[in-house]
């Protein structure tokens, strides 16, 4: 009975998933706030023109490598937390925070105009787009292998991960709450901008119809690239969040998992939803992490998978199903 119980190829394990049902909770919180920034980036674009840009996972992993390459330049070392004081934390918090936003932005830019414009000058079919975004995903990932290899980077470590509270016995660590804070606030940023700005209004509407956006004096090419701005730049945010999280996580194809279970909680949410793309992430992050303690770790990335499609199954559009171009201020 011992052997057979030892081959079992599931681990179904409801004890340990009730012992850690909370701790479960706190991190997978941590982890769908992560999805939820670069989902932004992938409903955002979808939203506007209706192209599934499978490259935005790469530009997740430059914005991770900014932020990696200004730690280094400041002085920080592979091994042990760095000691220092508080305002020099959040000194280089900003900072990081500044290059990853800047250079994943940019480069989503950069994406858009070498990437994607063209094909939009020649009417390129949505297929010649999607095999684009899937060409360029592996020419990043490549750029990168070429110049720092397969290995991951040596982890660095800017903040010491330290109890602030317990909820039902669950440790919540002060990365748990800048990650879960920071994302939130970044995302309620996100939301308003769209909804409420002049340039959203302008996206929203381009996103509706852009052929009467246009002459209604909406500058289209303009409102592309303020999408693909906004997505980069959350993605970069997202990078930081993620190396908080996960030191030692910055290689060349890091982005591409990752990117995917993104694009899976904002097709969860609802493609096209920015509201939709934040409780996609969260929930994603949640019910892998409960996966993982019941059926074993090896089950974390396919039940994440499995989640999507039966949600789909009930709700094809999505749990709360509202595109772009219709989202309500």
């Amino acid at each position: 009975m011992l052997a057979q119980a030892e081959d079992s190829w599931i681990d179904f394990n409801v004890g340990l998933f009730l012992d850690q049902f909370w701790s479960n909770t706190v991190d997978g919180l941590a982890y769908g706030s992560i999805y939820a920034l670069i989902a932004l980036g992938y409903t955002l674009v979808y939203g506007v023109l209706r192209l599934i840009n499978f490259a935005h996972s790469e530009i997740f992993i430059t914005g991770a490598f900014g932020a990696y390459f200004a730690m280094e330049a400041l002085g920080l070392k592979p091994g042990p937390t760095a000691r220092l004081g508080i305002v020099e934390i959040i000194g280089f918090l900003l900072l990081m925070m500044a290059v990853a936003m800047i250079i994943s932005g940019a480069s989503a830019v950069v994406l858009e105009r070498v990437a994607y414009r063209p094909l939009r000058k020649r009417n390129a079919p949505t297929l010649v787009f999607l095999i684009t975004a899937v060409g360029a995903s592996f020419v990043i990932q490549q750029l990168f292998f070429v110049t720092r290899g397969a290995n991951p980077e040596p982890a660095l470590r800017l903040i010491r991960p330290t109890e602030v509270f317990t909820i039902f016995g669950a440790r919540v660590t002060n990365i748990h709450i800048l990650v879960i804070v920071a994302a939130l606030l970044l995302m309620v940023v996100a939301d308003m901008f769209i909804n409420r700005s002049r340039l959203g209004r302008g996206v929203r509407a381009v996103a509706q119809d852009p052929v009467t956006a246009t002459l209604m004096g909406v500058n289209r090419e303009r409102v592309i690239m303020l999408t693909f701005l906004i997505g980069g730049v959350l993605a970069g945010a997202a990078a930081v969040f993620y190396m908080l999280q996960i030191p030692q996580g910055v290689v060349y194809n890091g982005g591409f998992l990752l990117g995917i279970k993104a694009f899976t909680a904002a097709v969860l949410g609802g493609i096209g939803n920015l509201r939709g793309a934040l409780l996609g992430g969260l929930l994603l992050g949640v019910v892998e992490n409960y996966g993982q303690s019941l059926l074993g770790g090896e089950w974390r990335d396919i039940v994440a998978f499995v989640l999507l499609i039966v949600i789909l199954m009930f709700r094809p559009t999505g749990i709360l199903g509202e595109s772009l171009g219709k989202a309500r201020v």
